[in-house]
């Protein structure tokens, strides 16, 4: 099953960085995962129009056969083996996949919150853009290995 997780900007250098390329690389054994990143909104730009900048850049990344997750806050919240079953049933049902958006700095515009099928919330704490990252990498690694029964995931 494809997944897909599409940010503004990317996660720079460093151990974030490093701990980002970990998870993605361990969700990549159970899934097929691609990155992508655009570039954050023009620096001159109000809020606003950055948002709908990032939003439309995130959008045409979008494949249109996949489920789109908008992250945010005030989106829904899954438990991990949530997360999980939703792939499973994705993947059982024929779907194509997932697709995760995740904002820049002020995060994601209306114009992609009202393209997506889903809004998730990692949090009800707003994340920076690089920890929400992380956060979904992992849990995405965390699905696979609840999927196929292995160890990893101790939660009930």
């Amino acid at each position: 099953m494809k997944l897909l997780v599409a940010a503004v900007g990317g996660p720079g250098r460093g151990p974030l960085a490093e701990l980002i390329a970990e998870y993605e690389d361990r969700a990549a054994r159970y899934f097929d995962l691609e990155t992508v990143e655009v570039t954050p909104g023009g620096a001159g730009l109000s809020p606003e129009a950055r948002m709908e900048e990032e939003a439309a850049a995130l959008l045409r990344r979008m494949p249109e056969e996949l489920d789109l997750f908008a992250l945010t806050r005030k989106g829904k919240g899954l438990t991990s083996t949530g997360l999980a079953r939703y792939l499973e049933r994705t993947a059982t049902y024929g779907g194509a996949g997932a697709a995760f958006a995740i904002g820049g700095a002020h995060g994601l515009g209306p114009s992609l919150l009202g393209a997506a099928d889903h809004r998730m919330s990692l949090s009800p704490m707003t994340l920076p853009h690089g920890l929400a990252r992380l956060v979904l990498a992992e849990q995405l690694y965390r699905a696979g290995t609840i999927l196929r029964g292995e160890p990893y995931h101790k939660g009930g």
